[in-house]
């Protein structure tokens, strides 16, 4: 048996990972799990007591809420004694230090994000859109995962692939993040990324200029071509007949197509059969408006980028009254300006009086003050049941699928512990209570009526 002698912590950390990268969707792992770390391990009279490190406030939490018994057990399989953990906000010590900063080997770095920074600009990308500052949830998970095998491996995953959602959902985000990673790869790679307007007036001014064979030479020979607002081109005969021929030439020699509209093919009017039927024949993913743990995360990247540091109080304020992701970083620009012109602090009550919300005005978030019993009874008159069927033992789908979705709720947006959600629902366990979350936040990205039932049940909340 071992004792506390005997545990590396940080070996120990490295095969929990591994554990972990099994059970867990690469998206969620990245963003919860890889950034985190083992500060200390001490002995306690019944186990250990594990400090696990994270790198923000908004991980930690997120582990605390949503994968502490997940993460107990698999630390109890590892060192065969009760768990108990901790997490706090820690910078992991194995990252690169300052005086690491001065080497040789850094300074490459450097000069490689540079190089980079430059390629990105004359390749029509958007500098700072990338992997790592895209935050992932149910809503958006599907897309981020294919989006990353697109990535690795340009045209051969997903060829084409085509993104579509509502506006500020991260479309456009995503296509640019595929592209500087296939330049982090292959910095001379021969990629563009345009709109379908700025790829429709290319077309107009070669027809016009008698120059069309150099504008196919510019798009025809693209090992990846991102056109962003694919629907522009709807209607325009001569500008989809060209498309299609680019389209055609670049799937055909192996290159990479990444197509992102505010709908999907089939609901694209006036465009034409023949480009419906090869967007669809690759991979088609949307993107829902972001969840509140979403825009969460979204407030705490783009604060940070901005240096302005967020409690999670005044966070959780802002994703509770902005659905959109675009709208957060419109408000969070406004009020940093504010904070600088006026020179005062941030604070709740200055964010409310923003918001145009009175200070005492309950605030929907995840402290609301409906009680599990009041949410209990929403759900079971939204799906027309009795509360008897709703947390007894039936079987029948129709009983089933309105209980994991109670079970979601209440975990997700009420943020209640897997013992209490167990206990109000029947007295059930913390693994049913897990299995049925993750099997509500899986069908979120891919069935739309469960996101929509959601949707419409939270909506009973207001």
């Amino acid at each position: 048996m071992n004792t506390i002698n005997d545990i590396d912590k940080d070996i120990l950390w490295k095969e929990t990972l591994e554990r972990i990268k099994l059970s867990v969707t690469l998206p969620n792992y990245n963003a919860w799990f890889l950034p985190t770390h083992i500060v200390s391990i001490s002995q306690t009279t019944s186990g250990y007591l594990i400090n696990i490190g994270c790198s923000s406030s908004f991980v930690k939490n997120t582990l605390e809420t949503r994968y502490l018994g997940f993460l107990q057990e698999i630390l109890k399989n590892s060192l065969q004694k009760h768990c108990e953990l901790e997490f706090s906000v820690n910078t992991n010590p194995n990252k690169i230090t300052e005086s690491q900063s001065d080497s040789p080997l850094f300074e490459s770095l450097i000069n490689k994000t540079e190089n980079i920074d430059n390629k990105v600009i004359s390749c029509g990308l958007r500098k700072g859109y990338t992997f790592t500052n895209f935050a992932v949830s149910s809503s958006n998970q599907m897309a981020w995962a294919a989006a990353e095998a697109v990535a690795n491996n340009p045209g051969n995953a997903y060829n084409p692939l085509f993104i579509w959602g509502g506006v500020g959902v991260g479309k456009t985000h995503l296509m640019n993040a595929i592209g500087y990673t296939i330049l982090e790869s292959q910095i001379d790679a021969n990629i563009f990324l345009c709109t379908g307007e700025q790829f429709t007036n290319d077309i107009v001014e070669g027809i016009r200029n008698k120059t069309t064979q150099s504008v196919r030479n510019k798009y025809r020979k693209l090992k990846a071509l991102f056109v962003d607002d694919i629907q522009f081109i709807a209607g325009k005969d001569a500008v989809q007949e060209e498309f299609f021929h680019t389209f055609n030439a670049l799937i055909n020699s192996g290159g990479q197509v990444v197509l992102t509209s505010d709908r999907p093919p089939s609901e694209i009017a006036k465009l034409e059969e023949r480009l419906k039927s090869r967007f669809e024949a690759g991979l088609i993913v949307d993107i829902a408006q972001p969840d509140f743990e979403l825009r969460c995360a979204i407030l705490q990247i783009k604060s940070k980028e901005k240096g302005v540091d967020l409690d999670m109080e005044t966070i959780q304020i802002i994703a509770a009254n902005i659905n959109s992701a675009r709208q957060i970083e419109g408000f969070l620009t406004r009020l940093i300006t504010e904070i600088k012109v006026k020179d005062i602090e941030i604070s709740p009550s200055y964010v409310l009086e923003m918001l145009g919300k009175p200070e005492k005005e309950e605030v929907k978030s995840k402290n609301s003050k409906l009680t599990p019993e009041e949410i209990i009874s929403k759900v079971a008159k939204y799906f027309t049941i009795s509360k008897k069927c709703l947390l007894g033992n039936s079987r029948q789908k129709n009983f089933v699928v309105p209980r994991q979705i109670l079970m979601y709720i209440l975990r997700v947006e009420f943020g209640l512990s897997l013992q209490e959600i167990g206990k109000v629902i029947g007295g059930r366990d913390h693994t049913t209570v897990i299995h049925a979350v993750n099997k509500i936040k899986k069908l979120i990205s891919s069935d739309v009526n469960i996101r929509g039932d959601i949707e419409g049940i939270k909506k009973t909340f207001l």
